[in-house]
């Protein structure tokens, strides 16, 4: 189904006004696609030239939506107020968990170049990122490796500084050059598109996963491989790979981050990814419920619409409390990361809490639309298995939850 939000936000009319028209561009080109490629039995093909995905990515760039945030000295579009970025998160994600994460991700290494400072970087990639149009740089997050998953995330935990315990990705310092080897997993978002990484590796082992730095590298370098886009449950639309590296040899100052302040970093990068993640999974939650509200209301039981039935009521009210929550909490954090309070364990909590609800409101939507619920015709099939991704990706809710809890409590 394709409806008008049922439950829209409280906005100004500028800000309704921008609500509206990312929510009509995800009812008419984001989620339609989106459904499409959910149905391709090969993940090859979401990716084959002429997919659809193609279409909807061109179109997303050519609104701008992958340079968003960027500075306008670098071609970037005016900022957005923390309500304004919600806003556009929440959006995206109500027409499609998949494209909201592919396009944001697709900025990521893209981002670190440009705070880096660094001139060559910034002239060479950032900029023709920007200018982009036709998705010809893709960038992707490298952190998840065949041995290491969320213990990557775990600071604080006495095993993040085990020398034992190191990054499966390695980078060796030969002159002027870094030598990078190793693997990242096959849940790397964008993996066997991207033109560009930004890559979290080991520098120095003795440390542990704390000895970690993080690199921009282009991945046309030689001794660069790709495994086969992952098949996986949930949001099928986005591309996922392993990316392999024999030996790429990477200019000196492409290494963005080292030892000393990789833990600030790795800290500052959780903080935005989680408070992203919350925001994207707040607008899945609220299109679960949107879903199951506009169902109860056309679906007939016991001689009238299942909407006029108490439990049914019950369970709607309950819903629409959840993905309430879930906004008011995700936009708190949005407003504090703004306004410079900072603060970790806030955007856990965010994260936490709205992929959660997310999996909570889809299944009750299940629910609601009973048998018809577990159809593929049904929007919250998919979206139900969209929101079973979410308490996992970017970190378990189990181990964020430890690295949050470490902050309150004060044992960091």
């Amino acid at each position: 189904m394709t409806m008008e939000t049922a439950t829209s936000p409280a906005c100004t009319p500028e800000e309704e006004a921008f609500r509206r028209e990312i929510h009509q561009f995800g009812v008419e080109v984001v989620r339609p696609a989106a459904a499409e490629l959910d149905g391709f039995a090969d993940p090859a093909d979401v990716i084959a030239p002429g997919s659809p995905f193609w279409d909807v990515m061109r179109q997303m760039y050519g609104l701008g939506y992958h340079a968003r945030g960027f500075p306008e000295a670098l071609g970037g579009s005016p900022p957005m107020s923390p309500i304004e970025a919600h806003i556009f998160a929440e959006e995206l994600g109500w027409a499609s968990a998949d494209f909201s994460i592919a396009v944001g991700v697709a900025g990521f290494p893209f981002r670190w170049a440009a705070m880096s400072g660094n001139q060559e970087l910034i002239e060479k990639f950032v900029k023709p990122y920007v200018a982009d149009t036709e998705v010809r740089y893709v960038g992707c997050w490298a952190i998840t490796e065949p041995m290491h998953g969320s213990d990557t995330l775990n600071m604080g935990g006495e095993e993040f500084t085990d020398p034992e315990i190191t990054h499966e990705l390695k980078a060796r310092l030969d002159g002027d050059e870094w030598v990078i080897s190793g693997q990242k997993s096959a849940w790397v978002s964008n993996g066997t598109i991207a033109t560009h990484a930004l890559a979290f590796l080991g520098v120095e082992p003795s440390r542990g996963m704390a000895g970690g730095g993080v690199a921009f590298i282009p991945l046309d370098l030689p001794g660069v491989s790709r495994g086969k886009p992952l098949d996986k449950l949930g949001q099928r639309a986005l591309n996922q790979g392993e990316i392999f590296f024999d030996d790429v040899r990477l200019p000196r100052d492409y290494m963005l981050v080292m030892p000393d302040t990789y833990d600030a970093v790795l800290e500052g990068v959780l903080a935005g990814a989680n408070a992203g993640m919350s925001s994207t999974f707040t607008g899945v939650a609220r299109a679960a419920f949107d879903e199951a509200l506009v169902y109860a209301k056309q679906r007939l039981q016991g001689g009238k619409p299942i909407v006029q039935h108490q439990l049914v009521q019950k369970r709607l009210f309950e819903m629409f409390t959840k993905v309430e929550a879930a906004r008011q909490l995700s936009r708190a954090v949005a407003a504090r990361a703004a306004a410079g309070a900072g603060g970790i364990q806030y955007s856990i909590a965010a994260k936490v809490f709205c992929t959660q609800t997310a999996f909570e409101v889809a299944s009750d939507a299940i629910q609601l639309h009973g048998g018809y619920g577990l159809t593929k015709p049904s929007a919250v099939e998919k979206i139900f298995r969209d929101a079973r991704a979410s308490t996992i990706e970017d970190g378990t809710n189990e181990v964020l939850s430890l690295v949050g809890a470490r902050k309150v409590i004060g044992l960091d």
